[in-house]
């Protein structure tokens, strides 16, 4: 099925993590030019060897770029849209949380992944509306989690994804006019590399597995099929939604 993708160009933050990885491989699978953007050239280096693995002919493009910083956001995805095309797909997944109880968590724990998961959403949609709105097409899709419902110790990281939905849900609305749509995915626990590295890891997985009516964790290609989904032609009108990825939890 022809999903509407082939020369778009899509921009992906946080491209070289897990999810990141596996958004880049499905998009350029589909014929997408693919601009990887994060803060560590060992990982950018190895998600463009891997898409390039799986997709000879894919264009891909890597950048280094700290998101929270529009001087930075600005560069690089001009650096981007010269290489390849202007941004059609903007996936805003850069992200990161650290967790704490509140009366432990410092103002930085809490301007920090404010800052990366919905600052510099901010900065990246304003990027690249302009572009969108005089072509009258575009797609946003935002990374949000299922811990915006509120997880205990992570009262920063719940509040940013919530706000991040939020964002979207407005911005749906804003850009609706100029065949733009905004959407949001929210994963459950993602078995990702750097999920795996940690070392209480299988505690998580086996709290996870107990509440999960599916009988299995999400991987990073779970999460990149919705992205998928939203960035193609099957979701022309769809917008302001929110789905979660989570095996039914």
């Amino acid at each position: 099925m022809e999903l509407g993708l082939v020369g778009r160009t899509a921009f992906i933050t946080g491209g070289g993590g897990g999810i990141g990885r596996a958004t880049g491989a499905i998009l350029a699978g589909e014929g997408a030019n693919v601009a990887l953007i994060d803060i560590s050239t060992e990982a950018l280096e190895a998600a463009r060897a891997e898409i390039e693995a799986a997709s000879p002919d894919a264009r891909v493009w890597t950048g280094l770029c700290d998101v929270t910083n529009k001087e930075s956001v600005a560069s690089a995805f001009l650096n981007a849209a010269e290489e390849l095309a202007p941004c059609d797909i903007l996936v805003n997944n850069a992200g990161f949380s650290r967790d704490k109880y509140m009366l432990k968590m410092s103002e930085d724990d809490w301007d920090d992944v404010h800052n990366v998961v919905l600052k510099a959403a901010f900065h990246c949609c304003r990027a690249v509306l302009p572009g969108m709105m005089e072509r009258n097409w575009g797609r946003i899709i935002n990374m949000s989690s299922m811990a915006y419902h509120g997880t205990k110790g992570q009262t920063n990281y719940s509040a940013a994804k919530a706000g991040l939905i939020g964002m979207t849900n407005a911005l749906a609305r804003e850009a609706g006019a100029f065949n733009i749509t905004a959407n949001a995915i929210a994963p459950g626990l993602v078995a990702t590399p750097r999920l795996k590295a940690r070392p209480d890891y299988q505690k998580l997985e086996q709290k996870s597995l107990s509440l999960t009516p599916m009988p299995r964790l999400a991987v990073p290609e779970d999460i990149a099929k919705a992205v998928l989904f939203f960035a193609s032609n099957l979701a022309d009108l769809v917008s302001a939604q929110t789905v979660a990825v989570t095996g039914g939890r």
